[in-house]
């Protein structure tokens, strides 16, 4: 469980359920848990910028755990940091449901939940865009990102203790780099966990995915440093875990299996 004390959170249920966003399958603004009242669980994720790379890695794991999803019987919704054209070219990039996913333009949600801000240092100089790259590229530094550095650096390093994230017969396309087998991280480090250079390479593939269509993921920079939460709930609307995102790359209580909470 989250260290963060459930007691002392806002009434998070009462509030997602009076909030309305745009949805990405149709573009209507909709109630956000519309269709979700008769589920086992829910699963609420408010995501930071859907060009953060964070919410792409976060969109792997739950098509990489889709069939385990569904059977745990857990509906899910996600309020992303975009527009509807954001959130169409996630959608088809990651795989994830357009009609799960919001659009919140001005991180609304957020603010109303109380979620981490990121690093707002002011230089009085610099514009609101300027001031929020300036703050991104401290933060990406480890600056008001406790954890961040560690995570890169588990990336090229390998985790023994996560899974195997590219299959030996996989191949990975669309990273500058020849096209990689996975079959190439078995001879450079064993099998059945996470090899060096394996998390890396996936996020590798994401960094050019979103450098190259950055004014479709990112329509507004003023929100790049905004961190994001995972909110999940019983059939009850009861909260039963959450987590507070506080650097980049801290998307989940435990990097080394992201979705361990689903399954306690």
């Amino acid at each position: 469980m989250n260290t963060q004390t459930l007691a002392n959170s806002p009434d998070i249920y009462s509030i997602l359920s009076q909030t309305q966003r745009l949805r990405v399958s149709d573009g209507e603004v909709k109630p956000v848990l519309d269709g979700c009242s008769n589920t086992a669980k829910l699963l609420v994720l408010i995501w930071s910028q859907l060009g953060d790379f964070d919410n792409l890695e976060y969109a792997w794991w739950l098509r990489k755990e889709r069939e385990e999803i569904e059977a745990s019987g857990i509906t899910i919704r996600a309020i992303g940091i975009g527009d509807r054209n954001s959130g169409v070219k996630f959608c088809e990039y990651t795989g994830f449901p357009q009609e799960c996913l919001f659009v919140d333009t001005k991180a609304e949600i957020h603010a109303a939940l109380g979620l981490y801000r990121g690093l707002s240092i002011q230089v009085p100089i610099l514009s609101t865009s300027q001031t929020a790259w300036l703050n991104l590229m401290l933060m990406c530094a480890g600056i008001g990102s406790p954890g961040t550095l560690k995570e890169v650096f588990r990336g090229y390093t390998g985790d023994k203790q996560a899974p195997q994230l590219i299959a030996d017969e996989e191949v990975v396309k669309d990273t500058l780099l020849p096209p990689i087998k996975g079959s190439f991280f078995k001879a450079a480090g064993g099998q059945g966990f996470q090899r060096p250079f394996e998390l890396a390479t996936l996020r590798l593939r994401n960094m050019i995915e979103v450098l190259s269509n950055w004014n479709i993921y990112v329509p507004d920079s003023s929100y790049l440093t905004q961190r994001g939460g995972t909110f999940l709930f019983d059939s009850q609307g009861k909260l039963i875990y959450e987590h507070r995102d506080r650097c980049i790359l801290g998307f989940a209580e435990n990097m080394t299996y992201p979705l361990s909470f689903l399954y306690k």
